[in-house]
C-alpha cells in the first residue's frame, strides 16, 4: 500500500519533525470487537516517545523567565524518553544536560542519552520520595549545587500538559474527524492524558478519558480518595508515581484503573508480534486498558484512542529479553524435559555412567571422578538393581578401606527412580530428595541417562 507523503518539504532541523504522529488502527489485537481501536504513534518522533513534545516547551519556558542563559545546564529527573527530548533540543541550542534516572530503567535509555552528550546520574528506585537519593530529589540538589542550572521540573511544570493540549489533543481530534469517545492513556508526569485530555472534553464533553496506572503506583487510589495511600514498586517505566504532580490533572480525568505489569509487557510483545509494532511496557498497559475498554463497550458508534508512548528498542534487554521476563515472573518458563537436560551434558561424557554388581567399590570412585558425576547406576542384564551415591560411599570407604575392594552389590542402595524421557525437569525436580537424588531416564524401553538434583538446579536458576 502506497501513502501519501507526509513531508512535502524540508524542515530547517529535526525538531520541525515533532508531532503529527501517525494514527494507526490495531485490527488484529481488537479482532472481534465492534468498538475500533486506534493507537497513536508516538514512537515516530524524532526521538522515539511522546516527551518530544513537551521538551522545547519546557526549554522556551525556562528561556522567557530568564532561568535559563545562554551556555546554561539542564537538569531534570526522569525515566529517560523526556531526557532525550530535552537533550535533542538542547544539542540545537547549545546547553548542557544532567539527567537522574531510576536504576529499573533499561540501560539502551541510559546509553541513548550519553549518545545526545548529557551526563547521566543512577538513582536507587525503592526510596521514598523524599529521600535525597530518590532521583527527582537527586536532580534538585543538582541544580542548587551547579551555577547556571535550571530544573525541567516536568513534574511540576504546566508548560508539559499545555504543549499536549496545543498539539497532542488537537491532532486526534482532526485525525479522528471528531469521532473519538474515549481517549486511554497512561499517567506518568500526567501531561498527555491531562492535556489532550482537556481539548478533547472541550470539543465534545461527552468524551471520556481513562487513565491507565501500574499497580503500586499512588494515582489510582488518590482520584478515588483523595488520600496518599500505600505504594509499592513496580516494573513498568514512565508511568505511576509515588507522588501526586501538579501536571496531572485529575478534573479532567474520568477514571483511572490499574494494570499489572506482567499484563502490560504481554500486550507489549504481542503487539510487535501480531501488530508489527515495538513499543514499549507503557504502551502495552495504555493498549490492554484501551481493548478492556472498547470489549466494555462493543458498538460501532464509539472510538477508543490511546498513546504507544516510546519505541521497543529501548527495552530489547527488558520487555523483549525472555531470561530478564522469566527472572522477574512476568513469563512463563519453557517447559524443558528430561530429555533436553540430558541433551546438555558434556559432548564427550558416556550417556549413561554405570557398573556392574561384581565392580569393585574402588572402580566406581574412579569412574566418578573421571566423569565428574555423584551417582551412578548398578546396573544388570540392562536393568538397575541398585544405586551408588558418591557422599555416602566416600565415607564408608574412609572408615574401612578394605571396602574399596569389595564388589558393589554389598554397598549399594535402593535402585533410583526412573521417568520417560517426556517428563519435565519440574516435576523430576519435585521426586528427588537427599535419599534419592538421581533419577534415570528411560526412553523407548532403554535406559538414556541419569538426571541429578544438581541438574534440575541449575535449569531452575537460569545456567542450563
Amino acid at each position: 500500500m502506497t501513502a501519501s507523503p507526509p513531508h512535502r518539504a524540508p524542515y530547517e532541523s529535526v525538531l520541525g519533525t515533532i508531532g503529527w504522529t501517525p494514527m494507526i488502527r490495531l485490527t488484529r489485537i481488537g479482532a472481534g470487537i465492534r468498538t475500533p481501536i486506534y493507537g497513536k504513534a508516538e514512537y515516530a518522533n524524532p526521538g522515539g516517545s511522546v516527551k518530544d513534545r513537551i521538551a522545547m516547551a519546557i526549554i522556551e519556558g525556562a528561556e522567557r523567565r530568564g532561568d535559563l542563559k545562554p551556555g546554561g545546564i539542564i537538569v531534570e529527573g526522569t525515566s529517560g524518553n523526556t531526557g532525550v527530548g530535552l537533550a535533542i533540543a538542547a544539542s540545537l541550542k547549545g546547553y548542557r544536560c544532567i539527567f537522574t534516572m531510576p536504576d529499573k530503567m533499561s540501560q539502551e535509555k541510559v546509553r541513548l542519552l550519553k549518545a545526545y552528550g548529557a551526563e547521566v546520574v543512577i538513582t536507587p528506585t525503592a526510596v521514598p520520595p523524599d529521600h535525597p537519593d530518590h532521583y527527582v530529589m537527586k536532580a534538585k540538589h543538582i541544580v542548587h549545587e551547579t551555577p547556571g542550572a535550571v530544573l525541567a521540573d516536568q513534574f511540576y511544570n504546566q508548560a508539559n500538559p499545555e504543549a499536549h493540549y496545543r498539539t497532542t489533543g488537537p491532532e486526534i481530534w482532526e485525525q479522528t474527524e471528531g469521532k473519538v469517545t474515549h481517549f486511554i492513556c497512561g499517567a506518568g508526569t500526567g501531561g498527555t492524558v491531562s492535556g489532550a485530555g482537556k481539548y478533547l472534553k472541550e470539543q465534545n464533553p461527552k468524551v471520556r478519558v481513562i487513565a491507565g496506572d501500574p499497580i503500586g503506583s499512588l494515582y489510582t487510589h488518590y482520584h478515588r480518595s483523595k488520600t496518599m495511600g500505600e505504594g509499592h514498586p513496580y516494573k513498568v517505566e514512565g508511568i505511576g508515581g509515588d507522588k501526586i504532580p501538579t501536571t496531572l490533572w485529575f478534573d479532567q480525568i474520568d477514571d483511572f484503573r490499574q494494570v499489572p505489569d506482567r499484563t502490560a509487557f504481554t500486550m507489549a510483545r504481542r503487539l510487535a508480534r501480531e501488530e508489527g509494532i515495538l513499543v514499549g511496557g507503557s504502551a502495552g498497559l495504555n493498549v490492554w486498558l484501551a481493548l478492556e475498554i472498547a470489549r466494555e463497550l462493543d458498538t460501532a458508534n464509539a472510538l477508543v484512542v490511546t498513546i504507544l508512548a516510546d519505541t521497543g528498542e529501548r527495552y530489547l534487554s527488558k520487555v523483549f529479553n525472555d531470561e530478564w521476563m522469566q527472572e522477574n515472573q512476568m513469563l512463563e518458563a519453557p517447559r524443558v524435559t528430561v530429555e533436553q537436560l540430558l541433551e546438555r551434558r558434556p559432548a564427550n561424557a558416556p550417556a549413561l555412567v554405570s557398573v556392574a554388581p561384581s565392580a569393585a567399590v574402588r572402580q566406581a570412585l574412579n569412574l566418578m571422578s573421571t566423569y565428574g558425576v555423584s551417582q551412578i547406576p548398578v546396573l544388570e542384564n540392562a536393568e538397575c538393581v541398585g544405586g551408588l551415591i558418591e557422599g555416602t560411599l566416600m565415607t564408608k570407604a574412609l572408615a574401612q578401606p578394605s571396602l574399596l575392594d569389595r564388589p558393589v552389590r554389598e554397598l549399594m542402595e535402593q535402585p533410583f527412580p526412573e521417568v520417560s524421557a517426556d517428563t519435565t525437569a519440574e516435576r523430576v525436580g519435585s521426586m528427588l530428595s537427599r535419599e534419592s537424588p538421581a533419577t534415570l531416564v528411560r526412553k523407548d524401553g532403554k535406559l538414556i541417562g541419569i538426571v541429578s538434583r544438581y541438574d534440575v538446579l541449575q535449569q531452575l536458576i537460569g545456567t542450563r
